[in-house]
Formats: C-alpha cells, structure tokens, sequence
C-alpha cells in the first residue's frame, strides 16, 4: 500500500501493525528512540513515549477498546461535537469510526513535514453518521513525531457541503502523572471558565494555578497559545502549544466519578490528567469548501526548563 511515502524523515521508523480487535495501528519512532502509536479506530493515539522508553499519555487499565466505544485514555479526536449531554454520543462520532491512511493529502505547511516522521489519516462520514448529522466533510488528522520528542497533531476540517455547517473538537488528552495531588496547571490564570459541575455556569479563575483537590471538569475560554502541566514528584512539565484552538479543556473525575465508570479504575484518577485544547464555546462554522486547521504541540520537559517553553515569542510551528 505504499504506507511509507506518509514519512518523510528515512531515518524514522514507520511500523503498521494490528492490535488484538484487527483493527490496524501505525507506531512512528524517531532515531533517539521516542516512539508514539495511533489507531486506525477513532484516529485515537494510545501511545507516546520518550526516548527513554516513559510513557507520558495514560491509559485506564479497565479500557474497553471495542466498537462502539472509545478507548478510555491517550488522545481521542472530539469531532463534530464536545460535551453535548443530549447527544447519544456526547463527544462525537469520529472517535468511534475507523479512519484511513491518506498518501497523498493536500499540502501542509513545508514546517509540518521536515525533521518529523509522520502518519497522515482521513475520515469521511459514513450514510449512518449523515442521518445524525447531515454535512458532508473531510477530517484529516496529521500525527507526526520531532526529532526532539515532540508530539504534534493537525487536523483539518473541510466542508464539502453545499451549506454552511458548525462543530465542536477537543484533542481530549490524557496525561500520565505520578499523582494528581502534586498537579498544577499553569497559563489559564484569571481566565473565565464554564464548570460542567455547575450546569455550565461561568466563572473567573481566582488562583495563581490549577491544583486538584475534588472533581475538576471546566472549559477555559480564550486561552493563551501555551499551557504548562506541572508535575512536581516527576519533576516533568508538559508543554502544550496550541493553534485554532481557543478553548482549553481540563478534566479529573476524582474518586466518586472514577468507581462509577465501568473503564476507569477506582484509583486511577491519581495517575492522570486531562488536559485539552478545544473549540468549544463559539463553534466553528465553515461555509462550502472552506477548511479550518487546529493543532497541537506536546513537549514533555524536565520542570527546571519549563519557563524557556512558555515563552510567549517562541514560535513551535
């Protein structure tokens, strides 16, 4: 099939394989040994890892990754909506559909290809997914992997309707930690957020950083461009840098919520983090053969280095 013209670095690993459903995976690994996997199922990364072999996203034990339901943990693409409780599926349909390896997809930035081993993904709706939503589009997906470790994300939503249509996304991403106790989220000071425990109310953030005491589940509006995770035991910050993407999504169940889900261990609440870019509360809205392009940029640093990646003029894309 020709699925190493999708990579552009020789030296980068580019494996396909089949998890235990059939369902094909791609692992891309870098030459210093960091390595992410992406499912065909959902377009969802179950995996990355630095080149000492950590993993940084998490993965519930209990996850049920079958049709119809979406792996509980990595990155999971939110499309064509978010949060939508009257909604079968609340997060949307693309994250429950099997994609395809796209070859040959429109032109990217030059900057979105070199230095990186990439996959490129397509997901076109299915007649079941018109009749719960009645647009047609084309959602590509680019997961690349840098040369220093970085995982980067593109999606690009094409209408190809002959209307207008709006959705929602979030890239809904896990974050492994070694206790959410000794979390702080730091960029999303004074900032409004909409607390989903509160019927979507709004409030203004009071504290000098997020830390997790209960239950956390807020959108943050109009979010810097870089968000950081601080993870004191690990001394690791996470680095998220942001396009298109003005929301930023942060989300722990604590202990009450993690016993009543059936693919979340009761205990394991401790051990991750949900932080998200998203667009969530002004929707986006493309007229016929328009595209929108969102992304992402993870880094995974040691905490000392941190203030060097929240620098505001530094430009990751």
């Amino acid at each position: 099939m020709g699925h190493s013209a999708a990579v552009c670095d020789h030296r980068a690993s580019f494996e396909l394989t089949k998890d235990w459903n059939g369902i094909e995976q791609v692992e891309l690994r870098n030459p210093q040994g960091a390595s992410t996997r992406v499912s065909l199922y959902g377009g969802q990364v179950l995996s990355w890892r630095n080149e000492r072999g950590e993993e940084l996203l998490f993965t519930s034990s209990k996850s049920i990754f079958k049709s119809p339901k979406a792996m509980r943990g990595g990155i999971s693409i939110c499309f064509p909506q978010f949060g939508n409780c009257g909604s079968p599926d609340q997060n949307g349909f693309a994250r429950n559909k099997i994609w395809t390896i796209e070859n040959n997809p429109p032109p990217l930035h030059p900057n979105d290809s070199v230095g990186k081993s990439f996959v490129d993904l397509l997901l076109k709706p299915a007649e079941e997914d018109l009749k719960c939503w009645p647009h047609s589009f084309e959602l590509r997906l680019r997961v690349a992997l840098a040369s220093d470790g970085n995982l980067i994300l593109i999606s690009r939503v094409r209408n190809i309707n002959g209307k207008p249509f709006s959705f929602s996304f979030s890239y809904h991403t896990h974050f492994s930690v070694s206790d959410i106790s000794e979390v702080r989220v730091e960029g999303l000071e004074t900032l409004d957020y909409l607390d989903n425990l509160c019927q979507k109310e709004r409030f203004t953030e009071q504290g000098d950083a997020i830390t997790f005491e209960s239950e956390v589940d807020r959108v943050y509006l109009s979010s810097p461009q870089c968000v950081a995770v601080l993870d004191h035991e690990k001394k690791r910050t996470y680095v998220i840098r942001k396009e298109g993407l003005p929301d930023i999504v942060v989300w722990n169940p604590w202990e009450k919520k993690s016993k009543a889900m059936a693919d979340f261990g009761d205990e394991e609440y401790k051990q991750m983090v949900c932080v998200a870019g998203a667009a969530i509360e002004n929707k986006i809205t493309l007229k016929p053969r328009e595209e929108w392009t969102g992304r992402i940029e993870l880094a995974a640093v040691p905490s000392s280095f941190c203030t060097d990646f929240l620098d505001p003029h530094l430009n990751f894309f």
